[in-house]
């Protein structure tokens, strides 16, 4: 059994990096906690490890979902599980800035009902779907903010595919915790250098060609798929569709990244108790300190 060590982050922070270079020392591998990198397809758009980092450190939760499929916290679950029956190394670190993902999988999720894309379709057509939950559950729809898309979505998935109210449903199946420790850290950097890595990485992202990333999946698989509200690829469909021109569109996604990474910063702080916050250097050394004492 692996140590379980989570790095956090706002975007842009230099999670990636670091985490490379922790899996390097510690002869670690990588589970990915990345919305966008976990398509494929999207891969400046994620800013996803090179093929050569790739080659050199395994990577869990990359490339693993085709465009046209929804991603929800059970993804990573199970590749957190597949990582956990096929890793041979002694450490295993979840690096990302999805910490929604990472709470949820801690504390346990219930048994999903089989969706079909049927159901996910109609669940996603109603015009106004936080009032549809209220209909249906108004107990539950109390619980969730109004513009939290996902749970809504996946609320309305349970009711078309069980035909029960989804707090009915989570009461007859609850959650299991997760069984093992995970030792959590979060990434911090002042917040001036925080904003010039992330227009820095913007400005990389334009230049490597992004804007032809996102065009040519848009024209093979159509551009309302999840990914595709994703900052990075939500922009550069309004660049192509006239509402930017290029100044505008590098300041939209560093603006939307920076606000982002606020949200995440936010998230990490209070939704995490035991949870260590350090600037790079100090948490390179805190996490190779603590392998070397868990084992020694």
């Amino acid at each position: 059994m692996p140590l379980l060590i989570a790095i956090l982050g706002a975007s842009g922070s230099g999670k990636s990096a670091l985490a490379l270079e922790l899996a390097c020392a510690l002869d670690a591998q990588i589970l990915s906690l990345d919305s966008l990198s976990i398509y494929k397809g999207f891969d400046i758009s994620a800013a996803k490890p090179s093929p050569q980092e790739l080659a050199q450190i395994k990577h869990y939760g990359i490339d693993v979902l085709e465009i046209w499929q929804a991603c929800h916290a059970p993804i990573f679950l199970q590749e957190l599980q597949k990582a956990l029956a096929q890793s041979q190394t002694s450490v295993l670190l979840l690096v990302g800035g999805s910490g929604f993902y990472l709470k949820a999988i801690l504390e346990g999720l219930s048994p999903q009902p089989v969706m079909s894309a049927a159901i996910r379709a109609q669940a996603a057509s109603f015009p106004k779907p936080y009032e549809a939950l209220q209909n249906i559950d108004p107990f539950y729809a109390q619980q969730l903010h109004p513009k939290d898309t996902y749970r809504i979505q996946r609320a309305l998935e349970i009711f078309l595919a069980t035909n029960t109210p989804p707090s009915l449903y989570f009461k007859n199946h609850p959650k299991t915790p997760f069984p093992f420790p995970i030792k959590l850290y979060a990434l911090t950097l002042p917040r001036d250098i925080l904003r010039a890595r992330i227009a820095a990485r913007t400005k990389r992202m334009l230049d490597q060609g992004i804007i032809a990333e996102v065009q040519n999946l848009a024209h093979q698989y159509g551009n309302t798929h999840q990914p595709f509200k994703a900052i990075g690829p939500k922009e550069c469909l309004a660049y192509l569709a006239g509402q930017y021109n290029m100044i505008q569109l590098q300041e939209a996604i560093t603006t939307h990244t920076h606000q982002l990474a606020k949200r995440q910063t936010t998230f990490n702080k209070t939704q995490f108790k035991d949870i260590t916050h350090l600037e790079p250097r100090a948490l390179y050394r805190a996490i190779l300190d603590y392998v070397r004492v868990q084992r020694p």
